[in-house]
């Protein structure tokens, strides 16, 4: 938790830890829990204290005076992060960010507004966590335009309101009515497409594509084994344009370096389709037409198709 502290305050603002008072530093804890307790140890600044700090830090930019402002407000800071503990990231964190918007308050506070500092850091706050979540709570982002981001922190909290209020028995529902979405849209000042979309952004969740095998050895499915277009790979195209090359060029390449009855005996017995779909000739009806055994058209079959392997492999 010392890296709370130990963050800079923005814009080449650094707390100062060169005296030993607790308004420059809260000694490095370890834990959450002892980190709460002594920075609600520190003292709240009066008016005239915050006003006259501010002052010190605008004109003379005094960061001992920068650094008991913030110090003094770390409590509000870990009030906000409470707010945000419903989207499951760590409230360390969460006070990390809110302590960054904290000193970017701080560095802009005008002290002349007649504004609290209090008042003036909770936007700040607020809207460093709020990036913070966006960024983290999915690994692809549901909220990306202002009214989306407005309904992204309003729907939750809406919908355990309407649960609340809900008389129908079923405390478990999850669903929005019809007139829920309707009130939503009213009040937040959105369409109703927009309620429904984000509603159902917020009930998906994220899927791996692709999933890290199990522990059993077993191979794990994702999306990306039935997403992927293997034949679009280009290692791939480029083995099918081979293979149609080797089908058509290589094989007619082949068949020119064969003498005219090994050639005839290899497309009969390979190449040759008929229109019922039957092949061409068999071992026999060859053996036949040149007055040999069907054994020798078989030897030399052998010695056709071996030299034509010779030669497809030069080609390629």
């Amino acid at each position: 938790m010392s890296a709370i502290i130990a963050a800079p305050l923005g814009n080449g603002l650094s707390a100062s830890a060169s005296t030993a008072n607790p308004w420059t530093m809260v000694p490095p804890l370890g834990n959450l829990d002892a980190y709460i307790t002594a920075i609600n140890r520190v003292p709240l600044l009066t008016l005239e204290e915050e006003q006259g700090a501010a002052r010190a830090l605008r004109e003379h930019n005094d960061l001992d005076a920068a650094g008991r402002l913030i110090l003094s407000h770390l409590r509000l800071v870990v009030s906000v992060s409470r707010q945000y503990l419903g989207y499951g990231l760590p409230q360390a964190d969460l006070i990390q960010e809110g302590n960054v918007g904290l000193m970017k308050a701080v560095r802009r506070f005008d002290p002349d507004q007649g504004v609290r500092l209090v008042s003036y850091a909770l936007h700040w706050i607020k809207a460093e966590i709020h990036e913070y979540i966006l960024k983290n709570w999915r690994m692809v982002k549901v909220a990306t335009t202002k009214a989306q981001r407005k309904l992204f922190f309003n729907l939750r909290s809406m919908k355990q309101g309407f649960k609340a209020e809900s008389d129908d028995g079923n405390a478990h529902r999850d669903t929005l009515t019809e007139r829920e979405i309707d009130v939503m849209a009213r009040e937040l000042n959105v369409k109703r497409e927009d309620v429904m979309e984000m509603e159902t952004r917020l009930s998906g969740g994220d899927v791996l594509l692709d999933p890290t095998p199990s522990d059993d050895g077993g191979e794990a499915f994702g999306p990306i084994a039935y997403l992927s277009d293997a034949s679009q790979e280009p290692t791939a195209l480029i083995e099918s344009r081979q293979r149609d090359a080797l089908a058509t060029d290589g094989i007619a390449q082949a068949l020119n370096g064969l003498d005219e009855r090994s050639r005839r005996i290899v497309e009969e017995r390979w190449l040759r389709v008929n229109d019922d779909g039957s092949g061409g000739m068999t071992l026999h009806d060859l053996a036949a037409e040149y007055g040999v055994s069907a054994e020798r058209i078989r030897q030399i079959e052998t010695a056709a198709m071996k030299k034509m392997r010779k030669a497809l492999a030069a080609y390629a």
